[in-house]
């Protein structure tokens, strides 16, 4: 029956529906190919977070060289070496994990659950972290043409900007990214101008650079000798690790891709790793070639598009547009974290380390609660960090490369593990071991330098969160033992007698009974309905939602499986009713709202069988607390609410657990 509600919408949900855009049909066949981004997308929504680290990454490098800019050249060829080497180890990760996950999935498979939930908290960190780092880094570019006065409205501009991607995700990944990607065209377009300008444009400064290289070098080898140079070296190219930054989200992201997803997202992964790599050794390159010196108030970046475009009509406002595309470039790597970091919140509530909610989408086929907190979690951080990108620049890296180094050692250990049935596995283990080793280093470095200039906060904020991804499992645990005692009891009742096959009367007192799976809770409940009210219905009809979250909702082929297993146990409720002599028949409907359905179904069944009474379960603890609403739907109350609103007489029977 169609929702009523729905059909006629008030003032209030027109407003919703202008703001967040209307529903989606999941019983669209094409859906998932209308929603799913090609190769070209899915680099701009995806690989934006990767190439935007440009700004920061290479620049963070050079200064640190300090009078050895020399060794530029050396650093400009090992950051693109280390891009491609990272970008081919998580190809070969899509290719073992075409659904998604990334760093979590590879390490909860690879090296179990406890490296899992770090790997998972750790990705969630970041990506909150890369919300609030590329909108801060958005607004110092858009504000550093602006005179000081107004530079006190940068947070509330913030704010702004993540509110609307907070609304531009929940409307649909696709339509935020086709928003957003004009931004990213207009850096493709200047940078390349830029880099090709500042590296042809002063080969006659080649001869001279490289005769410099080599009298510097010699003489630091006469001073400090080899090992200082490789630790002065080493140096940089750790702290210049925010470069690598985004190279997962690919991996992560192959759920948003379209089919075949698995050449999609290894498509998406070249054209990132073509375009990090250029743009970093060419940033290098030009750095040495055109002399950059760093300027107070301006970035490296800047310096250098100023002296490039110096000698070009209308240079100035060239320049402008470039450093501004490379803040407003910012804007779409905050879309990575909108993206991934909801995909990665629901993988980790589906395995029970997050409240299930956050795996449940909305009715436009996106995660908003996990969108929601991935949003507000970042507005928070803005705040508390008055959009200081010095600080948050520290924090963002430590939390990439230890994902990126459980990564690659469950790869790693997965190739040595199944050497036998791997046919590829010499090919594919020397890049893994190569990226372990480069991720590790960066990794001790990076907090070793870095760690009482922020980086305990990260270590600090993500061992919380682990923490927490703990006490939430052990309740999930805890409650489950308690679950399974039902079907230890009921759902496997010997039942004798000659089953009833004898159709439904619809003039007969009905019993609808809302379901979820074949298990003890639902046959406990069915048998509360007979026990309670003997004699007096005459029929059951069980209804359920087929509900479509985050971890069916990866193709048409998953959601035909998961509305076949709805079937299937279905089916073995009706069987039970029969058994016990009662005609029996089944309903239900796909959807993502699971009140919603479940209401509609049952007015829909009601209507038919005007003598009827909806029943359900709830469970019931021993003593309520606080964290209980937020850890298990109310689900039940919610049905009731709608339904008796309906006029339809709706019974909630409690199931207890000793919790």
């Amino acid at each position: 029956m169609p929702n009523n509600v729905e059909d006629r919408p008030g003032l209030p949900k027109k407003i919703l529906r202008t703001i967040f855009g209307a529903p989606k049909d999941v019983h669209d066949t094409s859906i998932f190919h209308k929603l799913a981004l090609i190769p070209l997308l899915a680099w701009i929504g995806l690989g934006a977070d990767g190439l935007s680290s440009s700004a920061y990454g290479p620049e963070e490098a050079f200064r640190a060289l300090g009078e050895h800019k020399y060794l530029a050249i050396f650093l400009g060829v090992a950051t693109a070496l280390t891009v491609l080497i990272i970008s081919y180890a998580y190809s070969r990760i899509i290719e073992h994990f075409p659904h998604g996950g990334g760093g979590y999935m590879v390490a909860t498979h690879t090296l179990g659950k406890k490296a899992g939930v770090v790997s998972g908290s750790a990705l969630l960190v970041d990506y909150v972290l890369t919300i609030t780092i590329s909108i801060a880094a958005c607004t110092d570019a858009l504000f550093s043409f602006l005179p000081i006065e107004f530079h006190r409205f940068k947070i509330l501009l913030g704010c702004v900007l993540i509110i609307m991607l907070i609304v531009l995700n929940i409307r649909g990944t696709k339509e935020s990214i086709s928003v957003l990607a004009p931004i990213f065209l207009v850096f493709i377009v200047t940078h390349i101008a830029l880099l090709l300008s500042g590296i042809l444009g002063n080969t006659g400064r080649i001869v001279p650079v490289s005769h410099e290289i080599y009298s510097s070098l010699g003489r630091d080898l006469s001073t400090i000798g080899g090992f200082g140079i490789l630790l002065i070296f080493m140096r940089a190219y750790s702290l210049g690790g925010g470069t690598y930054t985004g190279i997962e989200a690919v991996s992560n992201g192959i759920q948003v891709m379209r089919e075949p997803r698995v050449q999609t997202g290894k498509r998406t992964m070249v054209y990132m790793a073509a375009s990090l790599a250029f743009t970093a050794l060419g940033l290098f390159v030009s750095y040495l070639l055109v002399g950059v010196a760093p300027a107070e108030g301006k970035t490296l970046n800047a310096v250098l598009a100023d002296s490039v475009f110096s000698s070009w009509p209308f240079s100035h406002p060239i320049a402008l547009v470039t450093i501004l595309s490379e803040g407003a470039l910012l804007l779409v790597a905050a879309q990575t974290g909108f993206i991934d970091g909801p995909r990665v919140m629901g993988n980790m509530a589906t395995d029970s380390w997050l409240p299930h909610r956050l795996s449940s989408l909305s009715e436009r086929l996106t995660t908003h609660n996990g969108i929601t907190v991935m949003g507000l979690s970042a507005l928070m951080l803005l705040v508390y960090t008055k959009g200081s990108v010095s600080a948050l620049v520290v924090m963002y890296a430590i939390n990439v490369f230890l994902t990126f180094s459980l990564s690659e050692f469950g790869m790693s250990r997965f190739f040595i593990k199944n050497r036998h049935k791997e046919q590829k596995w010499k090919k594919h283990l020397p890049v893994h071991l190569t990226g372990l080793v480069l991720c590790l280093t960066i990794l001790t470095v990076t907090v070793f330098e870095k760690f009482t200039e922020g980086g305990w906060v990260t270590l600090l904020i993500t061992s919380v969160v682990i923490v927490f991804c703990y006490i939430i499992r052990s309740h999930y645990d805890t409650v489950k033992t308690e679950i399974d005692k039902f079907d230890i009891y009921f759902k496997d009742i010997p039942i004798t007698g000659k089953m009833n096959t004898e159709p439904l009367n619809p003039k007969n007192a009905t019993a609808i009974q809302l379901v979820n799976n074949f298990n003890g809770f639902g046959v406990h409940t069915f048998l509360s309905v007979v026990r309670n009210f003997p004699h007096m219905y005459k029929n059951f009809v069980f209804v359920s939602a087929a509900v479509i979250d985050s971890g069916s909702f990866k193709g048409a082929e998953e959601v035909h499986s998961l509305e076949a297993s709805v079937k299937d146990y279905l089916e073995k409720y009706v069987e039970l009713a029969r058994k016990l002599g009662f005609p029996a028949e089944y309903r239900y409907e796909t959807g993502t709202d699971v009140v919603a359905v479940a209401s509609d179904l049952c007015e829909t069944v009601s209507k038919e069988f005007s003598k009827s009474t909806v029943f359900t379960g709830q469970l019931t603890f021993r003593l309520e607390k606080f964290y209980h609403r937020i850890l298990h739907n109310e689900t039940a109350f919610a049905i009731q609410r709608h339904l008796q609103w309906s006029g339809i007489t709706t019974v909630i029977l409690p199931i207890r657990v000793d919790v």
